[in-house]
């Protein structure tokens, strides 16, 4: 028996049935989205936490009445808790939207934005961005996008 190696002019390429469909994980995807978007909401609360210590720290009379002290050191806590808070929500909501999208298959350019914008947040953003780029990037799955494009 002689066989012939893929590589070899005389290879004959597999062919595949006129049914097959290239797979895609946009369903996986679109569950960690949610998941993403769920802890950003519980990393929300830990933000509030942190602005409720500070209106106690701010709350402390030696703070109010000293004139040597030049601003009340529990608004830097406040300041932080607010951002850090909204930043989350913002982060959370954006997510849930994208695993939205992802699930419809639509709007490649906003999902493709918030992979990126997902880099940002610590490891588990990393991963998910990466490996939703990587996946929204596939030919036969930037098809289904163009083909769900609504004009």
């Amino acid at each position: 028996m002689d066989q012939q190696s893929p590589t070899s002019p005389g290879a004959q390429q597999q062919q595949y049935p006129n049914s097959f469909q290239p797979t895609h994980n946009l369903s996986t995807f679109s569950t960690l989205f949610i998941v993403k978007g769920v802890l950003s909401f519980f990393v929300s609360l830990f933000f509030l936490l942190y602005a409720g210590m500070g209106s106690v720290f701010s709350s402390i009379p030696e703070f109010q009445e000293n004139p040597e002290v030049p601003f009340n050191p529990g608004m830097i806590f406040i300041v932080i808790g607010i951002m850090g808070f909204l930043i989350c929500v913002a982060m959370g909501i954006l997510n849930l939207i994208t695993a939205k999208y992802i699930k419809e298959q639509r709007k490649y350019t906003f999902v493709f934005a918030i992979a990126i914008v997902n880099c940002l947040t610590g490891i588990l953003g990393i991963l998910l961005g990466i490996f939703t780029i990587l996946e929204i990037n596939k030919p036969h799955v930037k098809e289904l996008f163009e083909k769900n494009k609504i004009s």
